[in-house]
Protein backbone atom coordinates (compact mmCIF):
# COMPACT_ATOMS: atom_id res chain seq x y z
CA UNK A 1 0.00 0.00 0.00
CA UNK A 2 1.31 3.37 -0.86
CA UNK A 3 1.84 6.11 1.59
CA UNK A 4 -0.39 8.21 -0.12
CA UNK A 5 -3.07 5.66 0.70
CA UNK A 6 -1.53 4.99 4.06
CA UNK A 7 -1.58 9.19 5.10
CA UNK A 8 -5.65 9.21 3.42
CA UNK A 9 -6.80 5.93 5.41
CA UNK A 10 -5.03 7.45 9.04
CA UNK A 11 -6.92 10.73 8.55
CA UNK A 12 -10.02 9.75 7.77
CA UNK A 13 -9.75 7.45 10.58
CA UNK A 14 -8.69 9.77 13.25
CA UNK A 15 -11.45 12.24 11.98
CA UNK A 16 -14.19 9.28 12.43
CA UNK A 17 -12.72 8.47 15.89
CA UNK A 18 -12.80 12.12 16.90
CA UNK A 19 -16.41 12.47 15.75
CA UNK A 20 -18.02 8.71 17.15
CA UNK A 21 -15.31 7.21 19.23
CA UNK A 22 -12.93 3.92 19.37
CA UNK A 23 -15.79 2.05 18.25
CA UNK A 24 -17.11 0.13 15.46
CA UNK A 25 -20.87 -2.32 15.08
CA UNK A 26 -20.85 -5.54 13.33
CA UNK A 27 -24.05 -6.45 11.55
CA UNK A 28 -24.89 -9.78 11.26
CA UNK A 29 -28.64 -10.07 9.59
CA UNK A 30 -30.13 -13.40 9.07
CA UNK A 31 -30.62 -13.74 5.68
CA UNK A 32 -27.34 -15.54 5.27
CA UNK A 33 -25.65 -17.59 7.95
CA UNK A 34 -22.95 -16.41 9.83
CA UNK A 35 -20.28 -17.12 12.54
CA UNK A 36 -17.22 -16.51 14.01
CA UNK A 37 -15.43 -16.78 17.38
CA UNK A 38 -17.22 -14.07 18.86
CA UNK A 39 -21.00 -14.41 17.43
CA UNK A 40 -23.32 -16.68 15.57
CA UNK A 41 -26.21 -16.03 13.38
CA UNK A 42 -29.58 -16.88 14.52
CA UNK A 43 -32.90 -17.68 13.19
CA UNK A 44 -34.79 -14.97 10.85
CA UNK A 45 -33.92 -11.99 13.08
CA UNK A 46 -33.98 -9.40 10.04
CA UNK A 47 -34.38 -11.08 6.67
CA UNK A 48 -34.93 -9.40 3.26
CA UNK A 49 -38.25 -9.61 1.71
CA UNK A 50 -39.05 -9.26 -2.17
CA UNK A 51 -42.30 -8.25 -3.18
CA UNK A 52 -41.96 -9.20 -6.96
CA UNK A 53 -40.55 -12.05 -6.13
CA UNK A 54 -37.81 -13.04 -8.35
CA UNK A 55 -39.22 -10.36 -11.05
CA UNK A 56 -36.90 -7.20 -11.88
CA UNK A 57 -37.71 -5.44 -15.23
CA UNK A 58 -33.98 -4.12 -15.27
CA UNK A 59 -32.08 -7.35 -14.95
CA UNK A 60 -29.02 -5.30 -14.36
CA UNK A 61 -25.82 -6.57 -15.72
CA UNK A 62 -23.89 -7.12 -11.84
CA UNK A 63 -27.29 -8.52 -10.80
CA UNK A 64 -29.78 -9.91 -13.40
CA UNK A 65 -32.50 -10.88 -10.58
CA UNK A 66 -29.84 -13.14 -8.53
CA UNK A 67 -29.88 -11.05 -5.09
CA UNK A 68 -33.64 -11.76 -5.31
CA UNK A 69 -33.68 -15.12 -5.12
CA UNK A 70 -32.05 -15.07 -1.65
CA UNK A 71 -35.37 -13.45 -0.13
CA UNK A 72 -38.52 -14.25 0.93
CA UNK A 73 -40.77 -13.81 -1.63
CA UNK A 74 -44.23 -11.33 -0.40
CA UNK A 75 -45.73 -10.15 -3.67
CA UNK A 76 -49.22 -9.20 -2.50
CA UNK A 77 -49.97 -7.02 0.56
CA UNK A 78 -51.83 -9.91 2.25
CA UNK A 79 -48.19 -12.06 1.91
CA UNK A 80 -46.73 -9.35 3.22
CA UNK A 81 -48.87 -9.23 6.43
CA UNK A 82 -48.63 -13.23 6.90
CA UNK A 83 -44.90 -13.09 6.36
CA UNK A 84 -44.58 -10.52 9.21
CA UNK A 85 -46.52 -11.93 10.98
CA UNK A 86 -44.81 -15.32 11.43
CA UNK A 87 -41.69 -13.47 11.46
CA UNK A 88 -43.13 -11.24 14.37
CA UNK A 89 -44.05 -14.39 16.33
CA UNK A 90 -40.60 -15.96 15.93
CA UNK A 91 -38.81 -13.59 17.36
CA UNK A 92 -37.43 -10.82 14.64
CA UNK A 93 -36.43 -7.51 15.58
CA UNK A 94 -37.78 -6.49 12.00
CA UNK A 95 -37.27 -7.19 8.04
CA UNK A 96 -36.11 -5.08 4.81
CA UNK A 97 -38.73 -4.88 2.21
CA UNK A 98 -36.75 -4.75 -1.31
CA UNK A 99 -37.45 -6.54 -4.63
CA UNK A 100 -36.95 -5.73 -8.13
CA UNK A 101 -37.20 -2.47 -9.95
CA UNK A 102 -39.76 -1.30 -12.30
CA UNK A 103 -38.81 -0.04 -15.94
CA UNK A 104 -38.85 3.62 -14.62
CA UNK A 105 -36.04 2.86 -11.11
CA UNK A 106 -39.00 2.64 -9.31
CA UNK A 107 -40.17 0.09 -7.02
CA UNK A 108 -43.69 -1.21 -6.62
CA UNK A 109 -44.39 0.12 -3.29
CA UNK A 110 -47.84 1.52 -3.33
CA UNK A 111 -49.88 -1.06 -3.37
CA UNK A 112 -48.16 -2.26 0.14
CA UNK A 113 -48.30 1.08 2.26
CA UNK A 114 -51.86 -0.27 3.97
CA UNK A 115 -49.78 -3.05 4.56
CA UNK A 116 -46.95 -2.02 5.96
CA UNK A 117 -48.88 0.46 8.26
CA UNK A 118 -50.59 -2.20 9.48
CA UNK A 119 -47.25 -4.37 10.27
CA UNK A 120 -46.17 -1.14 12.66
CA UNK A 121 -49.24 -1.26 13.83
CA UNK A 122 -49.48 -4.67 14.62
CA UNK A 123 -46.46 -6.02 15.33
CA UNK A 124 -43.02 -4.51 16.71
CA UNK A 125 -40.56 -4.79 13.95
CA UNK A 126 -38.39 -2.16 12.13
CA UNK A 127 -39.09 -2.18 8.63
CA UNK A 128 -36.12 -0.93 6.60
CA UNK A 129 -37.26 -0.26 2.77
CA UNK A 130 -35.56 -0.21 -0.81
CA UNK A 131 -37.24 2.65 -2.12
CA UNK A 132 -35.49 2.75 -5.88
CA UNK A 133 -36.09 6.01 -7.66
CA UNK A 134 -38.79 7.78 -5.35
CA UNK A 135 -41.10 10.81 -5.58
CA UNK A 136 -42.41 13.13 -2.61
CA UNK A 137 -45.48 11.91 -2.51
CA UNK A 138 -43.79 8.15 -2.28
CA UNK A 139 -42.11 9.13 0.34
CA UNK A 140 -44.90 11.03 2.48
CA UNK A 141 -46.68 7.77 2.36
CA UNK A 142 -44.12 5.30 3.40
CA UNK A 143 -43.29 7.85 6.44
CA UNK A 144 -47.15 8.08 7.48
CA UNK A 145 -47.04 4.19 7.25
CA UNK A 146 -44.49 4.27 10.09
CA UNK A 147 -41.31 3.24 7.85
CA UNK A 148 -38.24 3.05 9.79
CA UNK A 149 -35.73 3.84 7.56
CA UNK A 150 -35.28 3.97 3.77
CA UNK A 151 -32.39 2.54 1.64
CA UNK A 152 -31.36 3.84 -1.62
CA UNK A 153 -28.96 3.49 -4.19
CA UNK A 154 -27.16 6.44 -6.12
CA UNK A 155 -25.18 5.98 -9.06
CA UNK A 156 -23.13 9.02 -10.23
CA UNK A 157 -22.26 8.21 -13.32
CA UNK A 158 -24.73 8.34 -16.24
CA UNK A 159 -22.86 6.00 -18.17
CA UNK A 160 -23.09 3.38 -15.47
CA UNK A 161 -26.86 3.87 -15.51
CA UNK A 162 -27.41 3.10 -18.94
CA UNK A 163 -24.94 0.05 -19.34
CA UNK A 164 -25.34 -1.27 -16.03
CA UNK A 165 -28.61 -0.55 -14.63
CA UNK A 166 -30.06 -0.69 -18.34
CA UNK A 167 -32.27 2.29 -17.29
CA UNK A 168 -32.93 5.10 -18.67
CA UNK A 169 -33.00 7.67 -16.16
CA UNK A 170 -30.02 10.77 -15.35
CA UNK A 171 -28.18 10.98 -12.57
CA UNK A 172 -30.07 13.83 -11.53
CA UNK A 173 -33.29 11.46 -11.25
CA UNK A 174 -31.28 9.93 -7.93
CA UNK A 175 -30.49 13.13 -6.85
CA UNK A 176 -34.34 14.13 -7.04
CA UNK A 177 -34.90 11.02 -4.81
CA UNK A 178 -32.40 12.02 -2.23
CA UNK A 179 -34.08 15.56 -2.22
CA UNK A 180 -37.38 14.21 -1.78
CA UNK A 181 -36.03 12.29 1.24
CA UNK A 182 -34.49 15.21 2.75
CA UNK A 183 -37.17 17.61 2.45
CA UNK A 184 -39.68 15.17 4.16
CA UNK A 185 -37.43 14.26 7.09
CA UNK A 186 -37.22 10.96 6.39
CA UNK A 187 -34.76 8.68 7.96
CA UNK A 188 -32.78 7.86 4.82
CA UNK A 189 -29.33 5.61 4.56
CA UNK A 190 -27.62 6.26 0.30
CA UNK A 191 -25.96 3.15 -0.45
CA UNK A 192 -22.84 3.54 -2.87
CA UNK A 193 -21.47 0.77 -5.24
CA UNK A 194 -18.27 0.78 -5.15
CA UNK A 195 -16.93 -0.58 -8.69
CA UNK A 196 -19.96 -0.89 -10.40
CA UNK A 197 -18.85 0.00 -13.75
CA UNK A 198 -17.52 -3.20 -14.82
CA UNK A 199 -15.18 -3.24 -12.13
CA UNK A 200 -13.82 0.43 -12.52
CA UNK A 201 -14.13 3.56 -10.45
CA UNK A 202 -16.04 5.71 -11.82
CA UNK A 203 -19.45 7.90 -10.55
CA UNK A 204 -18.45 6.76 -7.17
CA UNK A 205 -17.23 10.27 -6.40
CA UNK A 206 -20.08 12.57 -7.79
CA UNK A 207 -22.09 10.12 -5.76
CA UNK A 208 -20.81 11.08 -2.54
CA UNK A 209 -20.87 14.86 -3.45
CA UNK A 210 -24.38 14.44 -4.55
CA UNK A 211 -25.40 12.51 -0.81
CA UNK A 212 -23.15 15.63 0.92
CA UNK A 213 -25.84 18.31 -0.64
CA UNK A 214 -28.56 16.83 1.39
CA UNK A 215 -28.45 15.30 5.00
CA UNK A 216 -28.68 11.28 4.95
CA UNK A 217 -28.83 9.20 8.20
CA UNK A 218 -25.64 7.47 7.64
CA UNK A 219 -23.96 6.35 4.78
CA UNK A 220 -23.71 2.52 3.33
CA UNK A 221 -20.97 1.25 0.79
CA UNK A 222 -21.22 -1.87 -0.85
CA UNK A 223 -18.99 -3.57 -3.68
CA UNK A 224 -19.02 -4.94 -7.06
CA UNK A 225 -19.53 -8.97 -6.33
CA UNK A 226 -19.37 -10.67 -9.50
CA UNK A 227 -22.31 -13.44 -9.37
CA UNK A 228 -22.28 -17.00 -11.34
CA UNK A 229 -24.57 -16.61 -14.01
CA UNK A 230 -24.98 -12.90 -14.60
CA UNK A 231 -23.10 -11.03 -17.70
CA UNK A 232 -20.25 -9.71 -15.29
CA UNK A 233 -19.57 -12.94 -13.38
CA UNK A 234 -16.17 -12.94 -15.20
CA UNK A 235 -15.67 -9.33 -14.10
CA UNK A 236 -12.33 -8.24 -11.61
CA UNK A 237 -14.12 -6.59 -8.84
CA UNK A 238 -12.61 -3.53 -7.71
CA UNK A 239 -8.81 -3.59 -5.39
CA UNK A 240 -8.99 -3.70 -2.11
CA UNK A 241 -7.38 -0.79 -1.81
CA UNK A 242 -9.43 1.10 -4.32
CA UNK A 243 -12.45 0.03 -2.43
CA UNK A 244 -10.50 1.62 0.93
CA UNK A 245 -9.67 4.60 -1.00
CA UNK A 246 -13.65 5.30 -1.78
CA UNK A 247 -14.60 4.62 2.02
CA UNK A 248 -11.59 6.96 3.43
CA UNK A 249 -13.02 9.29 1.06
CA UNK A 250 -16.79 9.07 2.15
CA UNK A 251 -15.63 9.84 5.86
CA UNK A 252 -13.71 13.17 4.55
CA UNK A 253 -16.31 13.88 2.64
CA UNK A 254 -19.54 13.27 4.93
CA UNK A 255 -17.34 13.17 8.35
CA UNK A 256 -20.52 13.54 10.73
CA UNK A 257 -22.65 10.68 9.88
CA UNK A 258 -21.82 7.42 10.70
CA UNK A 259 -20.75 4.89 7.46
CA UNK A 260 -20.64 0.57 7.05
CA UNK A 261 -19.45 -1.70 4.54
CA UNK A 262 -22.17 -3.64 3.50
CA UNK A 263 -22.72 -6.91 2.72
CA UNK A 264 -22.87 -6.99 -0.73
CA UNK A 265 -18.63 -7.49 -1.44
CA UNK A 266 -15.85 -10.20 -2.88
CA UNK A 267 -15.61 -13.43 -0.27
CA UNK A 268 -12.20 -14.88 0.40
CA UNK A 269 -8.97 -13.01 0.54
CA UNK A 270 -10.08 -10.41 -1.21
CA UNK A 271 -12.87 -9.61 1.54
CA UNK A 272 -10.26 -10.07 4.45
CA UNK A 273 -8.08 -7.30 2.98
CA UNK A 274 -11.16 -5.08 2.33
CA UNK A 275 -11.94 -5.71 5.88
CA UNK A 276 -8.75 -4.92 7.40
CA UNK A 277 -8.54 -1.77 5.22
CA UNK A 278 -12.25 -0.41 5.85
CA UNK A 279 -11.22 -0.38 9.91
CA UNK A 280 -8.43 1.59 9.12
CA UNK A 281 -10.11 3.99 6.76
CA UNK A 282 -12.30 4.32 9.95
CA UNK A 283 -15.64 2.84 8.93
CA UNK A 284 -18.50 2.91 12.12
CA UNK A 285 -19.61 -1.23 10.81
CA UNK A 286 -18.94 -3.88 8.76
CA UNK A 287 -21.31 -6.59 7.62
CA UNK A 288 -20.36 -10.10 8.19
CA UNK A 289 -17.14 -9.35 9.51
CA UNK A 290 -14.24 -11.43 8.41
CA UNK A 291 -12.38 -13.11 11.16
CA UNK A 292 -9.03 -11.47 10.58
CA UNK A 293 -10.88 -7.77 10.86
CA UNK A 294 -12.74 -8.69 13.98
CA UNK A 295 -9.04 -9.32 15.44
CA UNK A 296 -7.67 -6.49 13.55
CA UNK A 297 -10.26 -4.20 15.23
CA UNK A 298 -9.35 -5.69 18.72
CA UNK A 299 -5.82 -5.01 18.04
CA UNK A 300 -6.51 -0.92 17.61
CA UNK A 301 -8.73 -1.63 20.74
CA UNK A 302 -11.71 -0.54 19.12
CA UNK A 303 -15.22 -1.37 21.27
CA UNK A 304 -16.84 -3.89 19.50
CA UNK A 305 -20.38 -4.83 19.49
CA UNK A 306 -22.57 -6.89 17.32
CA UNK A 307 -25.69 -6.20 16.18
CA UNK A 308 -28.49 -9.02 14.33
CA UNK A 309 -29.66 -6.12 12.16
CA UNK A 310 -29.47 -4.72 8.39
CA UNK A 311 -26.37 -2.05 8.52
CA UNK A 312 -28.51 0.74 7.83
CA UNK A 313 -28.98 0.41 11.39
CA UNK A 314 -26.26 2.47 11.81
CA UNK A 315 -28.00 5.78 11.66
CA UNK A 316 -28.80 5.13 15.74
CA UNK A 317 -25.23 5.58 16.42
CA UNK A 318 -25.89 9.72 16.19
Amino acid sequence: MSLELEAILRKARESSWRTFGKKIRFYVPSFASYQSISFKSSGNSFPSLSITGNSCALRCKHCGGKVLSTMIPATDPKDLIATCAKLSGGGAKGCLISGGCLSDGSMPLERFIDAIAYIKKMYDLKIAVHTGIIDKSLVKKLKDAGVDVAMIDIIGSEETIKEIYNLNVKVKDFEASLKALNELKMTFVPHIIIGLHYGMLKGEINALNIIKRYNPSALVAIVLMPLKGTPMENIEPPRPEDIAKILAMAKLKIPHKPLALGCMRPKGNHRKTTDILAIKAGVNGIAFPEEEAIDFARSLGLTIDFYSECCSDLYTIC
